[in-house]
């Protein structure tokens, strides 16, 4: 048992280190966006998955819901504070359209979060049944931003080009999931991490070879007419 904790508390470390590099990954394309003063066509969308993510991870470790997490609860507050970083990034830069956007989706998810915690805490009692209750919501969040580069995916598929695809991202998507699937398997076994973590080491391995496939693509064509490379270049930008 003792074993075990230790074993589990290493691959924790590991995990929110693994993590912090997941949040961290995005900085590059913000700072393109501070360069530039514009967004262009990057998307908010895994940014507004993620911070419902991390808040709902945060309040699932809390000792009165599901106790002896710290590790969880520190690395998504740190990923929280990271994600309220790049949203604001991202509504300085944008246009009107966009900041309405934002703007819109973040009270929407403060009032849905303020509403299942007050309901939590007020309607269902015991650290058992609450951790049941919260874990379903998290999985479902934490999917949300494991998937929420399926749009970036068919954009690369559509241009054949992994440019506005960071390979960065991708890889830490991947390790990230490998390293809380890790954890969650270790005593004492948990559910909720595994379900969602599971589904970010598919999207992490797709997401690769996706980069694999159209990199290799694109070797070729660069190989060729460079009007016609051109041709293949995107007319559109989605992160």
């Amino acid at each position: 048992m003792e074993t075990a904790a230790i074993a589990r508390n290493v691959v924790g470390v590991i995990g929110n280190v693994i993590s912090f590099g997941l949040f961290f990954s995005p900085a590059p394309t913000f700072y393109k966006i501070f360069k530039k003063k514009s967004v262009e066509e990057y998307k908010p969308d895994p940014y507004l998955a993620t911070v419902m993510n991390c808040a709902f991870w945060v309040f699932y470790a809390m000792p009165f819901v599901h106790p002896h997490n710290i590790l969880v609860v520190t690395i998504n507050s740190i990923g929280l504070l990271f994600e309220v970083f790049y949203l604001t990034m991202f509504w300085i830069y944008a246009t009107n359209g966009g900041r309405r956007k934002v703007l819109l989706i973040l009270l929407g998810e403060l009032i849905f979060f303020a509403a299942v915690v007050l309901t939590i805490l007020m309607a269902v009692h015991g650290t058992h049944l609450r951790s049941l209750v919260v874990g379903i919501i998290c999985d479902i969040f934490n999917i949300l931003m494991y998937v929420s580069p399926l749009t970036v995916m068919a954009e690369v598929i559509r241009t054949k080009s992994v440019k506005y695809m960071p390979f960065s991202l991708s890889l830490a998507n991947l390790l990230n999931g490998v390293c809380w699937t890790i954890y969650s398997l270790i005593h004492p076994f948990d559910l909720f991490i595994l379900i969602s973590n599971s589904v970010g080491v598919f999207s992490g391995v797709v997401q690769l070879i996706l980069y694999a496939w159209y990199s290799s693509c694109k070797g070729e064509q660069d190989g060729g007419d460079d009007n016609h490379v051109q041709d293949q270049q995107p007319k559109r930008i989605v992160v």
